[in-house]
């Protein structure tokens, strides 16, 4: 259990890591490429080290000396795999790696933790169906553990279901290259998540493959292309830089994040805005954003583009006048936990108003916290942004802090840099 200190915040500085996203669709995309890659201020963390594990066991050479990842791409041409290919509950590993099989040789079994078995997949394994790709939900669940039959993919056309997961778009969307005649892929229902299909396009761009698309309901890529070697460098991750951004919100401290630009094609990098509209002063800077915390005031506000931020907002909001409503966000339950109900239990323990809605969260905030045992769920969402609360309120308790190495292994060497 991790007893956070309730002492005084300090303006400065925070380096926070590369972007979890970035890491794991440039190690897909390098591993495919046509020669040898560099991809350096890559994320090391329980998720992206799966993703590279997992490539390595389909046949691609990955050696890591802990500051670049040197990956020898295979050009498009995965080996079969000998043993299940273990993900624990990195539905990004998952959802992203599910096509990349297709291109491979044999049948691959991609399996994980109990709650990945719970985390639905079968709008992917849909629309892989329509293309030729025989693959199935050994359970019959429509979740993980699946088996994907790998093969030549001729490609052609698909209509796809993305209102679960964005990542669905994104796993085929990267296979597409290398398939035949290509992919096109027009979008049923809404796209949740957007902003992590621009960084796909972003990626698959940055390494030479052309993608076309009409906003986000028809995507087109040809066939018949490669992913060009290079030397790749991965951002700072703006859904990290949440919780030092919401520390200052909280605290009325100034914090900057470095190295993160309002440019990012990362969604969360919009929190800052959300900080703004509550109250804060937001500094765009040279060498990073910087947000000073001031009085806090309810919002409404619509997070379907940066999903993975809602948590922190929710305790953020819990300092603020009024009753902040969070709209949009129905898939969260699906994630780690369901973060709109384990946020609302966490934050009622603390002594907040706290409702989890069909897609979304109630948070009336004031003064009234108290301090509490935080569950994690097994989250490391959930732990980081419960543990800046800890920061104003004595007494809060993280369980099973270890959970944050899914993506930010050093969280609390940094977290406690904030101490004055």
């Amino acid at each position: 259990m991790y007893h956070v200190k309730t002492l005084p915040v300090k303006d400065g500085d925070v380096q926070v890591p590369g972007s979890k996203s970035y890491t794991h669709r440039l190690l897909i995309a390098t591993a495919l490429s046509d020669g040898t890659c560099t991809v350096s201020n890559g994320l090391r963390s329980e998720d992206t080290l799966l993703t590279a594990e997992a490539l390595r066991t389909m046949g691609v050479d990955i050696l890591d000396d802990g500051e670049i990842f040197t990956v020898s791409g295979c050009d498009g041409k995965l080996k079969p795999a000998f043993k299940e290919i273990y993900l624990a509950n990195s539905g990004t590993s998952m959802r992203l790696l599910t096509g990349i099989a297709a291109l491979g040789e044999g049948v691959y079994t991609l399996t994980g933790t109990p709650r990945m078995q719970e985390r639905p997949i079968q709008d992917l394994l849909d629309g892989l169906a329509q293309i030729g790709v025989r693959s199935r939900s050994v359970k019959n669940t429509g979740c993980p553990p699946i088996e994907i039959q790998g093969g030549k993919v001729a490609g052609g056309h698909m209509d796809m279901d993305c209102s679960i997961s964005s990542q669905f778009l994104s796993s085929v969307l990267l296979m597409a290259p290398l398939t035949k005649q290509g992919i096109e892929v027009d979008i049923i229902k809404d796209l949740v998540s957007k902003p992590y299909v621009d960084m796909t396009v972003d990626i698959m761009e940055r390494l030479g493959v052309e993608v076309r698309r009409d906003g986000y309901t028809r995507f087109s890529v040809k066939g018949g292309q490669s992913y060009r070697h290079g030397n790749y460098a991965v951002e700072p991750d703006c859904s990290q830089a949440s919780y030092f951004w919401g520390a200052a919100a909280i605290t009325g401290k100034r914090i900057k994040v470095k190295n993160i630009s309002k440019n990012s094609r990362q969604g969360d990098v919009k929190f800052a805005e959300v900080l703004e509209k509550m109250g804060c002063t937001v500094f765009h800077e040279k060498d990073g954003i910087a947000v000073q915390g001031g009085p806090l005031k309810a919002v409404t506000v619509d997070m379907s583009v940066m999903p993975d931020v809602v948590p922190t907002l929710a305790v953020v909001a819990s300092f603020a006048e009024g009753t902040t409503e969070i709209t949009n966000v129905a898939h969260l339950k699906e994630k780690e936990c369901d973060r709109l109900g384990c946020v609302a239990t966490e934050l009622i323990k603390m002594g907040v108003d706290a409702r989890a809605t069909d897609s979304g969260l109630l948070i009336t905030g004031g003064n009234r916290h108290q301090g509490a045992e935080i569950e994690t769920y097994d989250d490391h969402r959930m732990a980081m942004c419960f543990a800046i609360a800890g920061l104003k309120v004595p007494g809060v308790v993280i369980r099973d802090e270890g959970c944050v190495k899914k993506s930010f292994p050093n969280y609390w060497e940094v977290f406690e840099g904030l101490y004055a």
